[in-house]
């Protein structure tokens, strides 16, 4: 058999495309939505900022930034160390009338920057999405598996105007 010059550069792709994860990302979402449904209690509505601690594990917090109708946008963190460092960071939007939710941001440099704009394609932010979407669904896993739940998941204690975080609850 002989061999091209394509032939012996062609690699399989190992990632699906990014039109094959588009179409998965609604299911991702939704699978998002209820792992965030087996992790939080009813009394987020009520809450603005709430930690669980499981064993030794690090504090676990969820604070509500923003809150309309039919969205509530959350950041969920562990809080590490003296120095109170956030990590993971994930800023995750929950749209409660689709039964969806979805990573924004998953680590203490992102933030909540936004990703779009010429210099990224389409196909960039879905595969960006996926990958975020996926790193958090794992994590939510980890943290169910750990013991988190809505039994754990508690007021948390705040201090000053700002809502910083106060020392150990």
């Amino acid at each position: 058999m002989l061999f091209s010059a394509a032939m012996l550069t062609a690699t399989r792709q190992l990632q699906p495309s990014s039109r094959i994860l588009a179409r998965r990302l609604p299911e991702l979402h939704s699978a998002l939505y209820r792992a965030l449904n087996v992790l939080l209690p009813d009394g987020l509505a009520m809450n603005d900022l709430l930690y669980s601690r499981v064993g030794d594990s690090p504090e676990l917090y969820l604070e509500v930034i923003e809150r309309h109708a039919y969205t509530t946008f959350v950041r969920l963190s562990h809080v590490i160390g003296d120095d109170r460092q956030h990590n993971p960071n994930a800023h995750v939007r929950i749209y409660h009338d689709a039964a969806m939710a979805e990573a924004t941001a998953f680590s203490p440099e992102q933030g909540i920057r936004r990703f779009a704009g010429p210099d990224l394609s389409v196909s960039g932010l879905v595969v960006r999405s996926w990958r975020l979407n996926r790193a958090l669904l794992k994590w939510l896993d980890y943290l169910i598996a750990q013991g988190h739940g809505p039994d754990t998941m508690v007021p948390a204690p705040v201090c000053g105007q700002g809502g910083e975080l106060t020392g150990r609850p």
